[in-house]
């Protein structure tokens, strides 16, 4: 279902602990939890996500999370609905900066779960071909995402 890798930042088992609850929702969720499709989680430092950033995205600035998505949403979609991922396939990657997790959640005055829950939910919506630049996607997406939050009982405060 993931892998975790651990690119410039010390390996904590709560980071891991908080990766598979929510990934396990997400899965759940979407009807997804038979299915082999897998993603690589990478926790990082912000100097990292920025050269990921400027590289992929042409943005040379730090951000707190990306996701780089294997299909298409319409694609996906059939994809699911045929049944085809009974082989081990990728879903996509998620890239976290766990120094923005810290920051934001003290920010908006939640904790270090809550933040760094929404940044694997967000992601994991947008490798699922979701997005929110739209205000028409974002009706979309953000009810998703407060779904498998609430469901987990991860409050913003």
């Amino acid at each position: 279902m993931y892998e975790i890798v651990y690119q410039g930042i010390e390996e904590k088992k709560e980071y891991e602990k908080i990766v598979k609850k929510v990934l396990t929702q997400c899965f759940k969720e979407e009807e997804l939890d038979h299915s082999k499709l897998l993603i690589t989680i990478t926790l990082t430092t912000p100097q990292n996500i920025q050269k990921i950033n400027k590289e992929y995205r042409g943005i040379d600035k730090t951000t707190d999370v990306l996701s780089f998505p294997i299909f298409e949403k319409d694609e996906l979609a059939q994809k699911i609905s045929e049944n085809e991922f009974t082989h081990e396939d990728m879903l996509g990657d998620i890239i976290i900066s766990i120094q923005k997790v810290e920051e934001q959640a003290e920010e908006y005055q939640h904790s270090f779960e809550r933040e760094l829950s929404y940044m694997i939910v967000h992601g994991f919506y947008h490798l699922m071909g979701y997005d929110h630049i739209e205000e028409a996607d974002k009706i979309e997406m953000r009810p998703k995402e407060e779904k498998v939050l609430n469901d987990l009982k991860i409050n913003r405060k």
